[in-house]
């Protein structure tokens, strides 16, 4: 049980370290594209406990530009993907009614200009005023 809590909250904390930190490196109004490069590839939950990667958790993706998306399944697409591959994130939708400050849940289509594979995610867990 430590262990799923340790995960939980490395994934929490991440997303909401990431999301705000970097929006001005992303994509601002739907319809907007930039092209970027794959940071990281990994699974949606890491033991908080020795920082391994949870088999079945899901997907998720970093980029340069701070950007980040995951997945509660697993997402072939990032699966395929390797840091370092060039990227373009276009922006789809922004949730509506949010806390002041609470930027979570903008929904991005990314496309690995290696692989050709895309795959549309949003930027956290939950949306905003959630979890």
């Amino acid at each position: 049980m430590r262990g799923w809590k340790g995960a939980f909250l490395f994934g929490a904390l991440s997303a909401i370290s990431i999301a705000p930190a970097q929006a001005a490196n992303l994509p601002k109004r739907v319809g907007a594209c930039m092209e970027t490069k794959i940071k990281s590839v990994g699974t949606r939950l890491v033991d908080g406990s020795t920082g391994k990667p949870i088999p079945g958790s899901g997907s998720a993706v970093s980029f340069t530009n701070g950007g980040y998306q995951v997945s509660y399944d697993t997402v072939p697409a990032i699966e395929q993907s390797r840091p370092g591959d060039p990227a373009r994130m276009c922006l789809v939708s922004i949730p509506r009614g949010c806390p002041k400050g609470d930027t979570r849940g903008r929904v991005y289509s990314t496309t690995n200009l290696r692989t050709h594979k895309s795959w549309r995610l949003p930027d956290s867990e939950h949306s905003c005023g959630g979890a």
